[in-house]
């Protein structure tokens, strides 16, 4: 099956051929770069005809910040896990000493979370100073 014939008013039949200087194509490869535009005829035909140009960026410098969010939201979810089990273990026992040994792991691994959160507050709280400041 063929494709639609274009309508005779939007069809692209005149071609228009410019020279522009080092710099200013250089400024257009990086706007090309940036953009969702996939060639260069298809970035300046938007902007003679005057569209937004959408441009994504991207900041470098989370990366690793991001990288390091996801790793704690990871162990924080395995602590949890091991706590649930731990707390149904718990309660599936009527036997004083057990209930104290399955208390006593749970205990530890709340523990284990406590420097997970106060490291999951501290980048969270670099984030807000960063994107909330005016």
């Amino acid at each position: 099956m063929g494709r639609k014939k274009t309508k005779e008013q939007e069809a692209l039949t005149c071609r228009i051929e410019t020279r522009i200087n080092t710099k200013k194509f250089a400024e257009l490869e990086m706007i090309l770069k940036q953009s969702q535009y996939k060639d260069m005829s298809k970035l300046i035909r938007s902007i003679l005809y005057d569209r937004k140009i959408k441009i994504y960026t991207q900041d470098q410098t989370l990366n690793n910040l991001m990288e390091e969010l996801a790793k704690l939201r990871t162990q924080i979810k395995a602590i949890g896990v091991n706590i649930n089990q731990m707390t149904k273990l718990f309660n599936t026992y009527p036997e004083i000493h057990r209930k104290e040994f399955y208390a006593k792991i749970a205990f530890e691994k709340h523990l284990g979370i406590e420097d997970k959160i106060e490291r999951l507050l501290s980048i969270i709280s670099k984030l807000s100073q960063k994107w909330l400041s005016e």
